[in-house]
């Protein structure tokens, strides 16, 4: 009972540390969409009284003549008021008065139409009570489940209950002589008598249903706040993973633990920049972080297009990896493709004041590829998704190789000529050539390109 107290008065009045924990932009898409939503609530608004009108139109009217021109009046305001009300909401954010007024609006019309019934075919106040149009306030209260506002909801079911606890009271005391209390069920529905039960009934109903929207609805804030507040973290983190790695991650119906991993079949691509610790030594930190940016910014597009993830940055080096985040018999087609659109980028250097000074032999691209396992190293805490396995051993000691040969890039042979059987249409001409490379203790058969 205390708990529902509590979610009542919090639905009315939202505490203002709930809102001042969420990120400014979390709190303003809840706001865009609100936004949103009054919109639409503004065009149910005008569809709901545009049947209103027709069927108060097309029925016929008995009663005092003087007195028929109420409801028209009490219609047209209603329509002028919403349609100011949407071009309001297409402009600008709806302050708080406001929508209460419309909910307050809202009710009032819908109890004058219904009071006016008994104008309208001559007969005592009692006679509006069984009016069906009643179930209108129903559409009036869920209407405002369209905004993630709890409060309007429940200030809507309030405007109801007092309204009917008012159109009661008017038929209790402008009619009080001739009035006819019953507690006979078939009497009150063939006569004009009054049931309170019945009446009392409508307003148990209105409370039931007016509780239950209150109460799903702060649920379903609660949601929807942790909800956006987890995409806006997600979109933030995911700019520091590769969008495969980003995209694995949310489609996983698992949840990620440190030590699980996939085999795959995959390519390794190393680069570096070769000379950049000594350039950074002699520049501005800024400068060196603008001139790492800048070689990231050219060479991330060209390995995401041929279908390559970013697996991790080494200060100035980069590992990728091939058909490893997902599934692609292909793989070494977009890794050598990426080699050699790498190399033609390369040669554009000297046309960039951050990148001149790495124009000539200043780069050093590896490739190979082989069985590896693409899976979560970490702790609870913290974890990282990686590639581990001789392939990728291999292409760090081929990228170290590069200095040996003085080439450019150099790709292990196996990959390219697997390349070549998948359809790939090589642009350049690398040199295949052979040599013991010391770190790996065997001599490998590589393509080079650049010597």
């Amino acid at each position: 009972m205390i708990h529902s107290i509590s979610v009542l008065r919090q639905s009315l009045f939202p505490a203002a540390s709930q809102t001042a924990r969420l990120p400014a932009r979390v709190v303003q898409a809840i706001s865009d969409h609100d936004n949103t939503s009054e919109v639409v609530i503004k065009f149910i608004q005008l569809a709901i009284i545009t049947v209103m009108a027709v069927l108060y139109f097309l029925s016929p009217k008995r009663g005092d003549p003087d007195l028929q021109w109420t409801v028209p009046f009490a219609i047209g305001l209603y329509i002028c008021l919403t349609l100011v009300g949407l071009v309001w909401a297409t402009r600008a954010r709806i302050p708080d008065w406001a929508v209460y007024a419309s909910i307050i609006f809202d009710m009032a019309l819908l109890y004058s139409l219904i009071w006016s019934f008994h104008i309208k075919y001559g007969q005592p106040p009692s006679f509006y009570l069984k009016s069906p149009t009643l179930m209108y306030v129903f559409i009036f209260i869920g209407l405002r489940t369209l905004r993630f506002e709890p409060r309007f909801v429940l200030v809507a079911g309030l405007a109801a209950i007092i309204g009917w606890v008012g159109m009661i009271g008017y038929v209790a005391f402008s009619d009080s002589k001739d009035m006819m209390i019953t507690r006979d069920y078939v009497t009150y529905l063939t006569s004009n008598s009054l049931l309170i039960g019945a009446e009392v009934e409508k307003i148990i109903l209105i409370l039931l249903v007016t509780g239950t929207l209150t109460l799903s609805l702060h649920r379903a804030k609660g949601i929807l706040e942790r909800a956006l507040s987890d995409r806006d973290a997600a979109q933030t983190f995911s700019r520091f993973f590769d969008s495969d790695v980003a995209q694995e991650l949310r489609e996983s119906d698992l949840q990620l633990r440190a030590g699980e991993g996939v085999n795959r079949n995959a390519a390794i691509l190393m680069v570096d920049l070769r000379g950049f610790s000594k350039a950074a030594q002699a520049m501005q930190p800024s400068d060196v972080m603008s001139m790492l940016g800048q070689y990231q910014k050219r060479l991330i597009p060209i390995i995401q297009r041929n279908g390559g993830s970013i697996d991790k940055f080494l200060g100035d080096g980069i590992l990728a990896s091939f058909g490893a985040a997902h599934v692609d018999e292909e793989f070494t087609v977009g890794a050598v493709r990426t080699v050699e659109e790498i190399l033609a980028d390369f040669k554009t250097w000297g046309d960039d004041p951050l990148l001149a000074r790495f124009a000539s032999g200043g780069i050093g691209i590896a490739l190979s590829s082989g069985k590896i396992v693409f899976g979560v190293v970490g702790d609870d805490h913290r974890l990282e998704m990686t590639v581990i396995g001789s392939a990728v051993n291999l292409c760090a000691k081929l990228e170290k190789y590069n200095k040996d040969l003085g080439s450019l890039a150099v790709i292990d042979k196996a990959t390219y000529e697997k390349a070549l059987e998948s359809g790939f249409d090589p642009k350049f001409e690398p040199k295949l050539t052979s040599g013991k490379i010391v770190d790996l203790g065997r001599v490998q058969e590589v393509y080079a390109y650049g010597i």
